[in-house]
C-alpha cells in the first residue's frame, strides 16, 4: 500500500513515521551510473573512463585594423578514475552559520529527517546545489526529438554529500549542536530532531587565532584556539590534525575549506610571501603577515591535500601558488558567490550584450549574522568589497564599442579604461539575523543619450544560499583529483596522464573572485563559467560541449 499522506493537522504524526510519508527528494537521491558513451573516443575499463577531445578555438591576429583568423584544434585525452574514494571535509569555521547549517542539513539528508514547518512537511533535499540540483542537456532523442537532460552529478562518478566525513576547526569550542543553535538559521523542528546527530560530531578541533586578521568583535569567540605565537608550531599543529582526521577515518582524500571569518588583505612584500621558498620562511619568522587563512592554505598543500578559500581574503598569495605548483596540490577560490554577486554577474552581462552602457552600478547590503559583524570592521570591509567590485570587468573589457579601451601613456584607474562607476556597501543589522537584504541599481546609458534604471531588491537567507556552494566547491574539487590529461601524441610516442594545473579554475562558477593560473584573464560571466564547467564534464566521457546552434531546426 502507498504511503498516505499526513492528517489534516500532521501535528501528530510521530518522527519516526515521517521518513515513510516523505520520499526521498531527487537532489539527495542515489543513482547507479548509467550513462554510457557509444564512440571511438569513449573508452570504459573497470578503473577507468578515457576520452579524446578536440580543444576548438581560433588564432586571432590584428594588424592595421584587420582581423586573421585561423581556426585551431588541439586533441587531448582525458583520463578519470571511476571509483570515488572515501572523502572527507574538513571546514575551518566549522561552528559558524555556514558550517553547522551544512553539517544539519548533510545529517538531515543522510538521515532523511523530515520536519514539521507551518506550511507543512519539509524533506531535507539539496536545492541550491549546482551538481546535486541542476542539469546538463546530453542531446537529443532521436525518436522524438525532444532534448534529453540528466542532472549534472550524473556525468562523472562524484562523491555522493551524505557520504562526506565531517570535521574541522573553529576559534569557538562550543559542541556543534550548540553551534548549530546558535547560529538561528535552520528551523527550529529540525534543529530539534538533528540535535542528537549534531552532537555526536563534539566540538571542533582548536584552531588558529590572530587577532590582527579578523575583527576586533570576535575576541569573545575565541575561547578554543591553538596556544602559542610560534607559526611554524601552528603549521606542524595543523598538518598533524589533518593526517589523524585522515587515518582516524580511513579517507583516501581530505578537502580543507575555509568557511570562517574573512580577513583583512595581507600585505604582498617582496622576500616574505613572494614565492615559495620565501612564505614557508616567513611562516618559519613568524611573520606578521602570514594569515590563518595562508597557514591552513600550506598546511593543505604540503599534505598533499586540496585547500578551498570560501572568503575574500587573499590567502593565496603568490608564494602559496607557487607552493602548490611545485607539490603539485590543488587550490580553488575565492569567496563564495552566491546572492548579489551571482545576479550582478547575469545581468550586467545581459546589459552589455544587448549594447545597453552601464554607467554606474550601486550595490547595498545588510545582514544580522555573524559575518555581518566581522565585515562591520573596515579592513575586514575591503577584502569583500574587492572581491565584489571585480565583477563585471571582463564584460566591459569585451565591449570596447560601449567603454573606451585603456589609453597610451594612461596611469592610475585610467589604465583600465572606460569603467562603470561601482560601489559596494554592506552594514551590519543585529535585527535581521542570516536574512539578508541586498539593493542594487543599475544606471545605464540607452539610444541616442537616454537613460534606463533598473532596481532590484534581494532578500535571501545568506548561509542557505552559502552552504550548498561548500557542497559544490568539495564535490567538484574531488573528482578534479582524480582527472588526468595528456595531449594527444603526434608521433609514436605516447605521453603519460598527468593531473591537471593545481589553481582549479574550473570552480569559478561558484566564487566571486575566481582563482586563475597567474598571467590569465579572470572570467566571472556566469554564463562562460556555466559553458566551462558543462563543457569540461562532457569532454570528460567524449562528447562535445552544448551547442545551441539547433541546425536541425533551422534547415529542411
Amino acid at each position: 500500500m502507498a504511503p498516505q499522506p499526513p492528517t489534516s493537522s500532521g501535528y501528530n504524526t510521530p518522527d519516526s513515521q515521517l521518513e515513510s510519508i516523505v520520499p526521498v527528494h531527487p537532489t539527495s537521491a542515489r543513482r547507479p551510473d548509467y550513462i554510457t558513451v557509444q564512440s571511438e573516443n569513449t573508452v570504459y575499463t573497470p578503473d577507468h573512463i578515457t576520452s579524446k577531445f578536440f580543444n576548438r578555438g581560433a588564432d586571432v591576429i590584428v594588424s592595421d585594423g584587420q582581423f586573421t583568423v585561423t581556426p585551431t584544434s588541439k586533441p587531448y585525452e582525458f583520463q578519470t578514475t571511476r571509483k570515488v574514494g572515501k572523502t572527507g571535509l574538513m571546514m575551518i569555521g566549522l561552528g559558524g552559520n555556514n558550517g553547522s547549517t551544512l553539517c544539519a542539513t548533510i545529517l538531515a539528508n543522510k538521515h532523511q529527517i523530515s520536519w514539521h514547518t507551518k506550511d507543512g512537511i519539509q524533506q531535507p533535499n539539496y536545492i541550491g546545489s549546482v551538481l546535486r540540483a541542476s542539469t546538463v542537456r546530453l542531446g537529443s532523442d532521436p525518436a522524438t526529438g525532444k532534448e534529453v537532460h540528466v542532472p549534472i552529478s550524473d556525468v562523472l562518478p562524484m562523491v555522493h554529500p551524505d557520504d562526506l566525513v565531517l570535521g574541522g576547526w573553529d576559534i569557538s569550542g562550543i559542541p556543534m549542536d550548540q553551534a548549530m543553535k546558535r547560529a538561528r538559521v535552520l528551523e527550529y523542528d529540525l534543529q530539534r530532531q538533528v540535535a542528537p546527530h549534531m552532537a555526536a560530531l563534539g566540538s571542533p578541533l582548536p584552531s588558529i587565532y590572530y587577532p590582527d586578521f579578523i575583527a576586533a568583535n570576535q575576541e569573545a569567540r575565541a575561547d578554543n584556539v591553538v596556544p602559542g605565537a610560534d607559526k611554524q608550531a601552528h603549521l606542524e599543529h595543523i598538518r598533524a590534525d589533518i593526517r589523524r582526521f585522515k587515518k582516524d577515518n580511513a579517507l583516501d582524500r581530505v578537502i580543507v575549506f575555509w568557511t570562517a571569518n574573512t580577513e583583512r588583505y595581507s600585505d604582498i612584500i617582496p622576500g616574505v610571501n613572494d614565492t615559495a621558498d620565501n612564505v614557508l620562511a616567513a611562516i618559519k619568522n613568524s611573520h606578521s603577515e602570514v594569515s590563518p587563512s595562508t597557514l591552513f592554505a600550506v598546511a593543505a598543500i604540503l599534505e598533499g591535500e586540496p585547500f578551498v578559500n570560501g572568503a575574500p581574503q587573499n590567502t593565496f598569495v603568490p608564494g602559496v601558488i607557487a607552493l602548490s605548483e611545485r607539490e603539485k596540490s590543488f587550490i580553488g577560490g575565492d569567496d563564495l558567490k552566491s546572492g548579489q554577486t551571482k545576479l550582478k554577474s547575469v545581468l550586467a552581462e545581459f546589459l552589455v550584450n544587448a549594447g545597453i552602457k552601464p554607467l554606474s552600478i550601486a550595490s547595498y547590503n545588510h545582514l544580522g549574522n555573524n559575518d555581518g559583524h566581522n565585515l562591520s570592521a573596515e579592513p575586514q570591509f575591503k577584502s569583500k568589497e574587492i572581491s565584489k567590485s571585480s565583477v563585471v570587468d571582463d564584460m566591459v573589457d569585451a565591449n570596447r564599442l560601449l567603454y573606451k579601451p585603456p589609453q597610451p601613456g594612461a596611469k592610475g584607474k585610467a589604465a583600465k579604461g572606460e569603467h562603470p562607476d561601482h560601489i559596494v556597501v554592506i552594514k551590519y543589522v543585529p535585527a535581521v539575523g542570516d536574512s539578508k537584504r541586498a539593493i542594487d541599481e543599475y544606471y545605464s546609458e540607452i539610444f541616442c543619450g537616454g537613460r534606463q534604471t533598473i532596481n532590484i531588491f534581494n532578500e535571501c537567507e545568506d548561509s542557505l544560499l552559502a552552504t550548498p556552494l561548500i557542497l559544490d566547491l568539495t564535490i567538484l574539487t574531488e573528482l578534479l583529483t582524480r582527472v588526468k590529461y595528456r595531449a594527444a601524441a603526434e608521433t609514436g610516442e605516447q605521453k603519460d596522464f598527468a593531473p591537471l594545473y593545481p589553481v582549479l579554475s574550473l570552480l569559478s562558477y561558484m566564487c566571486k573572485a575566481p582563482l586563475v593560473k597567474p598571467g590569465t584573464d579572470v572570467v566571472n560571466s556566469l554564463g562562460r563559467q556555466r559553458n566551462a564547467l558543462e563543457s569540461f564534464l562532457k569532454a570528460c566521457i567524449g562528447l562535445e560541449g552544448s551547442s545551441d546552434l539547433l541546425l536541425e531546426t533551422r534547415i529542411w
